[in-house]
């Protein structure tokens, strides 16, 4: 019996939680609209002291349309959005729609080569960026690739705490050959009419991260968008008004659904900081008293690990979930211990707009017996989910293959890349890259990437259950297992770690922790402490790195 026959998951939900959802909104901007019209005195966004209301985000968002179509923007043109966590994000993605356009999220990380690689795939009419960054990503770029109209903007805008642990040296330019941002918004608001987008209507363009390859543009739908924003509405029983932790960076796909387009569907304030800093996002959550967040695991480490944390910060986050990566079950019982809430599990992609597989609300994450692994989720509202051989050929239960899902949160494609859309979409079908198994009742369990198997000696080696094993030592604070290249074995098992405050271990004390808890072929063989692990800036850790330190 699989999971579809009978359905023996819909036993893991509530009683009488549905199966399948009807979107209350075909199109991202109607769902903002509707929160503006039935809440305009509601917060909006909460950035340091800074509060937006959403009749303030509808009209200045109004402001930078006028200022975006007067200049040139024009349907389908695509607006760059290369900021961290500030409110001009937020009031970008919507003066994009407003002017009938499609919001491009860029990593504010990116340097120069990488930015020249995303303009010339999608060739935006328009972007906005830090002031700080201008200069070192731009004058490099080739006259050609420069966007017709350009924004910057300080990240010191809208509020005036000036939080040192953020912005200490921080500063305001202007440029003259570029528009400043608090220019843009002197313009009277006169923005063209609004534009009736249909769900297959490309809403975002959000860039795949890069990890093994060339990024690629995910053609997010306003579908898309409308549909997932209800699934975690609906799914993780956001309350109407209750505060969004964005402990995401808006750029990337988290963000942009599990905080922005949830925020608006539950015309709800969005708590923004800026960039991650653990002490600073405690602070915040006390504050302005966050009732829900979705993140990066490393995230939750790092807060958790922090000299300032208590369980009274926490006191208002009652709902907290985490994906992007496999989750050591050992870091949510310590979680839990120490702080409370219970870290649940979900599962998605860029190009399946966030989540497709998620916990229950009402329940945990069984961890697999066999190889100690958490489980994702199971497939949310109107999702089917398969394992499968590399041929595409669905498994028997427990047998481990590459996770493929169907659902109205898949997306149609990758900008201008038909070849590498056809390879990955096949008949509505995503195939996703990651290995992983179904066990008997329906529960989801995330291996690893295919891409990232180790073969030691012609055993399977899959890094995550190396990772688990680590994460149970009490000095580990992250980890990482890559595979390097041996004489002997073909290829050999590596640790990377990085260790807790005011702790101390040594390598050869890992190994041996490792070599009395897993098989023979599994446990590292060398082992090397760093201070900190390198991570996307979306927290997942990046494993190519290590293996290429060049």
């Amino acid at each position: 019996m699989t999971i579809y026959d009978d359905k023996p998951w819909l036993a893991l939900y509530d009683q009488g939680q549905p199966a399948t959802i009807t979107p209350d909104f075909t199109d991202a901007l109607a769902m903002f609209r509707a929160a503006a019209a039935r809440a305009p005195d509601r917060p909006a966004i909460l950035y340091f002291d800074a509060t937006l209301t959403y009749a303030e985000l509808d009209d200045l968002s109004d402001r930078l349309a006028t200022h975006l179509t007067t200049h040139g923007f024009a349907p389908g043109d695509r607006f760059a959005v290369f900021l961290q966590n500030v409110p001009q994000f937020v009031i970008a993605i919507l003066a994009a729609w407003k002017s009938g356009g499609i919001a491009v999220a860029v990593n504010p990380m990116n340097r120069a080569r990488e930015i020249a690689i995303l303009f010339a795939d999608c060739t935006p009419k328009a972007v906005i960026c830090h002031d700080e960054t201008y200069h070192t990503v731009f004058d490099p770029l080739d006259p050609t690739l420069r966007p017709n109209i350009v924004i910057t903007t300080s990240a010191l805008a809208f509020q005036t705490r000036n939080d040192p642990r953020l912005f200490a040296n921080a500063t305001h330019h202007r440029f003259p050959e570029t528009t400043d941002f608090a220019d843009t918004l002197k313009t009277a608001p006169n923005p063209p009419q609004t534009p009736h987008y249909q769900p297959a209507d490309i809403a975002f363009l959000v860039y795949t991260s890069g990890t093994t390859g060339v990024p690629k543009g995910a053609m997010n739908t306003h579908g898309n968008v409308t549909f997932n924003a209800q699934t975690y509405r609906d799914w993780i029983e956001l309350a109407e008004g209750a505060p969004i932790l964005g402990i995401a960076p808006l750029f990337h796909i988290t963000g942009l659904i599990g905080h922005v387009a949830a925020g608006f569907l539950t015309a709800a304030p969005l708590i923004l900081t800026y960039r991650f800093e653990p002490g600073v996002m405690l602070d915040s959550i006390e504050e302005h008293k966050a009732a829900f967040t979705i993140g990066a695991i490393t995230a939750f480490i790092a807060l958790m690990n922090h000299a300032n944390a208590t369980p009274a910060k926490l006191a208002s986050l009652t709902k907290i979930y985490s994906g992007g990566a496999p989750i050591p079950p050992s870091v949510v019982t310590a979680f839990r211990e120490k702080f409370g809430p219970y870290i649940h599990n979900g599962y998605g992609l860029t190009e399946t707009n966030s989540p497709t597989h998620v916990v229950p609300l009402s329940r945990q994450a069984p961890v697999d017996p066999a190889s100690g692994a958490l489980a994702i989720g199971v497939p949310v509202y109107d999702t089917i989910s398969w394992i499968c051989d590399d041929a595409g050929t669905p498994v028997a239960q427990g047998e481990i293959g590459e996770i493929v899902t169907q659902g109205p949160m898949i997306v149609p494609g990758y900008w201008n890349k038909p070849d590498k859309t056809a390879e990955a979409i096949r008949n509505h079908r995503f195939h996703t890259g990651d290995v992983g198994f179904m066990d008997e009742q329906g529960w989801f369990y995330l291996v690893d990437r295919k891409k990232d198997m180790i073969n030691a000696a012609g055993y399977k080696v899959w890094p995550r259950e190396v990772e688990d094993v680590l994460y149970t030592h009490p000095a580990v604070r992250e980890a990482a297992v890559i595979g390097i290249p041996d004489p002997y074995r073909g290829e050999s098992v590596k640790a990377v770690i990085s260790l807790k405050p005011n702790t101390t271990t040594t390598p050869e004390e890992i190994i041996t922790f490792c070599k009395s808890r897993m098989a023979a072929y599994k446990y590292p063989r060398t082992v090397t402490i760093i201070p900190d692990l390198p991570k996307t800036v979306t927290g997942k850790i990046l494993r190519r790195e290590l293996r290429d330190p060049a």
